[in-house]
């Protein structure tokens, strides 16, 4: 699913954000196309719901049942949830976010076939 996503990532055409590639990639391995991409445009850059990052919203967006759980092992694996503290550490550029957000859904795919 990573791959999916960083093929998209900021890389011409598409030039999608965190949250897009995100979705781009859940909806290429999942066929679930009922969110649109142009729907989580607002939400790169730090502008997710409560300044959570834009890669870890999307997966809690396709994954509701499974948020928290995402939430969890993903502050476990960066060391936060949040955008502005993510990018303030200076170790985890967005495109890191993007992968361990894609990782984290994919490993719950898995487990579900």
């Amino acid at each position: 699913m990573k791959e999916h996503a960083l093929k998209v990532f900021r890389q011409p055409p598409e030039r999608l954000n965190c949250a897009q590639a995100v979705l781009y990639a859940w909806r290429e391995v999942s066929g679930d196309t009922s969110i649109a991409l142009d729907d989580l445009k607002p939400f790169g850059g730090g502008r997710a719901p409560g300044g959570l990052c834009g890669a870890l919203h999307t997966a809690c967006l396709v994954a509701p049942d499974r948020a928290e759980a995402l939430k969890q092992n993903f502050a476990a694996r960066l060391g936060s949830i949040y955008c502005k503290e993510l990018r303030a550490a200076k170790v985890h550029p967005c495109e890191t976010c993007v992968v361990q957000a894609t990782e984290l859904l994919q490993t719950g795919q898995d487990r579900r076939k």
